[in-house]
């Protein structure tokens, strides 16, 4: 509003300062053009003076959408400071670290004991029964553990294998498709033999981790749990 006064009162300055030159100069003409030169000056003032009314209308018109801007920048504000303050307690409650951590395993509560497998191609397991899951990361509808911080992170998982003599189980821990560290046992005279193994690898944002079951092999478990998979961040990058 104050760059608005100011435009208009350097524009009434202006207009003032026009009318008196429209006036001295009808007031200089000789007195045998005095017609002539009364119908300019009055022609003359006429237009001179619209211009100053014309600029003001215009100048009302910036200062309303200076208003409605001011009113947007102010809604902003408040929700920026919103936000700022829901940053503030996540902060507050984290120690300003992130949290990602799960842990889940292989059958919900009530399954029937049994069998894995086998299938015609890779899979990932399935680790419906979910223990814990801050972050929200993994997924027990798939099985994937998807990063949604960069940085370095553990995992662990078990495997208990078939009942079946010789037994034949094999998974492998994957990253983005690629197989990192495994568990297998396919030769034999005993059974349900179990195995675990561990890794600690760096992950981008949107990276996956699963534990895959190999093509044609099947893993046991039962109300036992003997079928785990586990993470966590150790820390950001």
């Amino acid at each position: 509003m104050m760059l608005q006064e100011r435009f208009q009162k350097a524009l009434r300055m202006k207009g003032f300062a026009v009318f008196l030159m429209a006036l001295c100069c009808c007031l200089s003409g000789t007195q045998g053009d005095h017609e002539d030169q009364k119908a300019c000056c009055s022609s003359d003032t006429g237009s001179l003076m619209k211009e100053p009314i014309s600029i003001g209308e215009k100048l009302g018109a910036i200062g309303e959408k200076l208003g409605t801007m001011g009113d947007n920048l102010r809604l902003m504000e408040t929700r920026l400071q919103t936000s700022e303050n829901e940053v503030e307690e996540l902060k507050r409650l984290t120690g300003g670290r992130p949290q990602v951590a799960f842990s889940a395993t292989l059958r919900q509560t009530g399954d029937v004991p049994g069998n894995t497998g086998p299938f015609t191609t890779p899979i990932p397991l399935q680790y419906k029964k979910v223990f814990s899951n801050t972050g929200s990361s993994y997924n027990p509808a798939t099985g994937i553990f998807t990063a949604t911080v960069k940085g370095m992170y553990y995992f662990h998982f078990t495997m208990m294998n078939n009942l079946n003599i010789p037994p034949s189980s094999v998974v492998c821990l994957t990253k983005n498709g690629q197989r990192l560290v495994s568990v297998w046992d396919t030769v034999g005279t005993d059974a349900n033999d179990s195995g675990s193994n561990a890794v600690v690898i760096s992950l981008e944002v949107g990276d996956n981790v699963y534990v895959e079951l190999q093509a044609n092999r099947l893993v046991h478990d039962d109300i036992m749990n003997y079928n785990t998979f586990s993470g966590f961040l150790l820390f950001p990058m």
